[in-house]
């Protein structure tokens, strides 16, 4: 095992954990995965969480100290938010595309549609009500949300990234406007800082494939029966189709035109990231490896890699964004006679794109931002019931492509800056 890449011990561990918890399911001991091997789950994605925002402060400092010219800064994050934008657009597109050609909400009949509604009208609810106080704020309330009152506060929230992005560029553009000699001080610091926080990530990964088997197993015992589900089955076709056109074919051609980059050594190299974020279902959780593999394996420049990807793990949710087109058709095409108009469905590109930016970078957040995208076009918000029960293993797979982004989008622009070189084991 020691000579394995850590991708193959993630997966070994993943495999062995759906192994696991299908037997302990089968023989009724759900207790035991959920009392003793589900903790060790929640541990591993702790620990994650704990050294992301740690990490995203001192890297980004360390990224801008090192640009140390404001046009440069200006460069790089005009391309980046250019690129984000543009694929998140994109994303939306094809979910809209690939919906209205298989039209997987004519697949469910009155009484499946009646069951799904009634067994997760309460997990409905609480969505919905937690969208409605969304709602109620004003248009700019999401501007306002952006800039803490207090920063310490901020830190202490994994829901607050773009808060703490926001102070640290601030602070990144204050040490390379004063006097080198007065920033070199505090650059060294955060140097050592990220060199140490580094190492860290390396002893946690040392503990992943024991934390994706626990994390693997508690999926299994705790998922749904999936016999009164095969309505469901067209559309969470649609969706993979999707997620697999964005990142098998999309993001491929993206990279051979403007990065000129091998896209089977790209996945080769980005692999342990999308592993890691299939089974912790996080983009935040999984940045830090996402960063190790992006900047070690591919060759992009630290300081790119440091400004590009913790924006990204923030507002770039292509995944989640496809996963949201597709939903909300659906969801239209099961409870709504007609079918929606072009306008409503340009209506729902724009609502999914500006949706996805506010999605915070954990499990299901993207469920409630559907809430909003469901409420502009007029389709029921309770026709949420009806996608629950396979949320959770889509919701891992668009993590995937959302990571895979955030890692293509990296790539150019580091390309686009002269900011990417090849390791030897790329």
């Amino acid at each position: 095992m020691k000579k394995l890449a850590m991708h193959w011990k993630i997966l070994i561990g993943m495999i062995l954990g759906l192994l696991f918890g299908l037997l302990m399911k089968n023989l009724e001991q759900k207790g035991i995965i959920v009392d003793w091997i589900k903790p060790f789950g929640t541990i591993f994605i702790n620990l994650l969480k704990m050294i992301a925002v740690p990490l995203i402060v001192v890297s980004l400092i360390v990224g801008l100290a090192d640009l140390k010219d404001i046009s440069k800064l200006s460069k790089l994050g005009g391309r980046t938010v250019l690129f984000y934008l543009c694929s998140t657009v994109i994303a939306v597109t094809i979910g809209l595309g690939l919906a209205n050609l298989i039209k997987p909400g004519r697949y469910i009949n009155q009484e499946s549609r009646e069951s799904l509604i009634q067994n997760f009208s309460v997990d409905a609810s609480q969505k919905i009500e937690m969208a409605a106080s969304a709602k109620k704020n004003g248009p700019l309330q999401p501007l306002i949300d952006i800039v803490p009152d207090n920063f310490f506060k901020a830190l202490s929230d994994n829901g607050s990234m773009l808060q703490v992005i926001l102070f640290v560029i601030l602070l990144g553009i204050g040490l390379i406007l004063v006097e080198e000699e007065k920033a070199k001080p505090v650059v060294d610091f955060f140097k050592g800082l990220n060199d140490v926080i580094m190492k860290i990530i390396d002893i946690i990964m040392l503990f992943s494939p024991y934390g994706v088997f626990a994390l693997m197993a508690s999926l299994m015992v705790e998922i749904p029966d999936f016999s009164t589900l095969g309505a469901l089955g067209i559309y969470g076709l649609t969706v993979l189709l999707g997620l697999f056109i964005m990142a098998f074919v999309l993001y491929p051609i993206l990279l051979l035109i403007f990065a000129k980059v091998n896209p089977i050594k790209f996945f080769k190299a980005i692999a342990p990231a999308q592993l890691l974020a299939f089974s912790t279902s996080s983009s935040a959780a999984t940045l830090p490896v996402t960063m190790e593999c992006v900047t070690e394996h591919i060759g992009v420049d630290e300081e790119v890699s440091s400004f590009v990807l913790p924006l990204g793990a923030t507002v770039n949710m292509d995944g989640t964004s496809l996963y949201q087109a597709v939903a909300a058709i659906f969801i239209a095409q099961a409870m709504l006679p007609n079918p929606l108009d072009l306008n409503t469905q340009l209506m729902i590109v724009v609502t999914a794109t500006l949706a996805s930016i506010g999605s915070a970078a954990v499990p299901s957040a993207g469920m409630v931002m559907l809430v909003i995208v469901l409420g502009q076009a007029g389709i029921p918000e309770a026709g949420l019931a009806l996608i629950f029960a396979i949320d959770r293993p889509l919701d891992m797979c668009r993590t995937v492509v959302n990571v895979t982004s955030d890692s293509t989008v990296a790539t150019i622009v580091a390309k686009s800056v002269g900011k990417l070189h090849h390791p030897k084991d790329f």
